[in-house]
């Protein structure tokens, strides 16, 4: 199966540079299959995003005219979750925002090939491991398998498990006869998941602020976060954190 690749980067020695990375990359790691598409226009990539076109790694420049990469990488977040982010600047200022799109890794330029394929060999893994992963929910309509990497949060709502998922839509399943903590069991058991209250199962992807007493989520969705759980959320969401930019 083909995976697509976009770069972005407004240098031209820069964008070189990269490609052939890539290319060296894809020989000595045996992926073949891997399309690279190449912007210098950061405005231009922002649009194409924005009519639907889609990748499933991005390598971005942080500090580009018009368009920045973090105004990219969010929007990459509001359209498609599952995508994986890699920056690759000139300055380490920009960290903090990096974070808020949960880019797989922050690379300073000159980037060396073994940073360089490090970060590759994560940003894959990263893929293989949120395709494998569906959540299971029985609806009207029928049984459907939902990808983690969609789900924004999971809601308890009347006895029916509310699913939010990042590109806006909502799937309610049928009237639930077990607790929600054991219909959530397997979920909350991933990584990038954490149960901030009874009633609500978050996807740490999708968080943009925790604030004290509830957390913001991408799609401005205010949760609460229970006084019994604050901690151990808090320390969660962390650690979610320093393994994403370890």
């Amino acid at each position: 199966m083909l995976m697509k690749i976009v770069v972005c980067d407004d240098c031209v020695e820069d964008l070189q540079y990269i490609e052939g990375l890539l290319q060296k990359y894809t020989k000595s790691a045996s992926s073949a299959g891997l399309v690279v598409d190449k912007y210098i226009d950061a405005a231009t990539l922002y649009d194409r995003i924005q009519e639907g076109e889609r990748a499933e790694i991005y390598i971005l420049d942080m500090i580009m005219a018009e368009r920045t990469g973090i105004d990219i990488g969010s929007l990459i977040r509001k359209a498609r979750g599952d995508s994986v982010i890699i920056y690759i600047t000139s300055s380490d200022d920009y960290a903090l925002e990096a974070y808020g799109v949960h880019a797989v890794r922050y690379l300073l330029k000159p980037v060396s090939e073994e940073s360089f394929f490090e970060a590759m060999d994560s940003a894959l893994s990263s893929l293989k491991g949120r395709r494998r992963l569906m959540f299971i929910v029985k609806t009207k309509a029928g049984t459907v398998g939902v990808p983690y990497s969609e789900i924004e949060y999971i809601e308890n709502y009347s006895r029916t498990l509310s699913i939010s998922l990042a590109d806006g839509e909502h799937i309610r399943s049928i009237f639930i006869r077990k607790s929600f903590d054991e219909e959530i069991r397997e979920i909350a058991g991933d990584k990038s998941f954490v149960q901030v209250h009874k009633s609500f199962l978050i996807n740490m992807e999708y968080v943009k602020k925790l604030d004290q007493g509830e957390v913001v989520m991408d799609s401005g969705k205010h949760i609460p976060v229970s006084k019994t759980r604050a901690a151990d959320v808090k320390k969660a969401y962390l650690l979610f954190l320093s393994e994403c930019y370890r």
